[in-house]
């Protein structure tokens, strides 16, 4: 995609969503690792119902590993897959004790090496919380990059990362990341994106096929329709 034609998008959207933002509470980089170790396959809006406790009660990583772990994951039951992440979450804290003197690792490499923290975990950490730029690939960015044609439709979730990258100026890159989560969650969503009324549509090619699509539907039903 040229390069004229990337900058478009991002100005669009930037318009559409300008004060994009990460939606997960949170008042530091470790309770920011939590709530997106938390957030894999769940809704921001349950993490923060579950951290709002969470935190209040768990303060440190000495607070998680001091309690039974059934008793943490009584804590999480809310989340799924809460069982494995409470785990994840113990095995977590007791690495930044034991290594990095309870404090959670700046670097990039060290992170994806903590229990339950992958990469797209690690890119919103170091953006958020350590002021590095990344682009991290949920399902938001991954669904609304092939739509709009940044990525291929068969690229795996580190070439969409990757093609990000390259299309998108650096400094944009944490800025952009939240903006296309926005656009993905409010506007392009997974089953009922709001095609009808988007400014991306000339651009979009999951668009124009369900736009083109609705007008045959519609054309069959008119010609079905029984005249006066």
């Amino acid at each position: 995609m040229k390069s004229s034609a990337v900058r478009y998008i991002l100005d669009t959207i930037g318009e559409m969503f300008p004060d994009a933002h990460c939606e997960l509470n949170h008042a530091n980089a470790f309770e920011l690792t939590i709530a997106v170790l938390l957030s894999a396959q769940c809704t921001d809006a349950t993490v923060n119902k579950v951290t709002a406790d969470l935190f209040r009660k768990y303060k440190t990583p000495q607070d998680y590993v001091s309690v039974p772990l059934e008793e943490l994951e009584q804590d999480i039951r809310r989340i799924g897959l809460y069982r494995n992440k409470a785990k994840h979450i113990r095995n977590l804290c007791l690495i930044l004790m034991e290594q990095y003197g309870g404090e959670v690792p700046e670097r990039h490499d060290q992170l994806v090496t903590l229990p339950g923290v992958g990469r797209k975990t690690a890119n919103v950490v170091v953006s958020n919380a350590f002021g590095v730029p990344a682009i991290a690939v949920d399902t938001h960015v991954e669904r609304v990059a092939k739509r709009l044609a940044l990525a291929g439709i068969g690229d795996s979730v580190l070439e969409v990362e990757k093609k990000l990258m390259k299309a998108v100026p650096r400094e944009e890159w944490t800025l952009t990341h939240h903006r296309l989560i926005f656009f993905g969650r409010y506007h392009c969503k997974a089953q009922n994106p709001l095609c009808q009324v988007c400014p991306l549509l000339d651009v979009c090619r999951e668009g124009k096929k369900r736009m083109k699509s609705a007008q045959i539907s519609k054309t069959k039903k008119q010609a079905k329709a029984p005249k006066s």
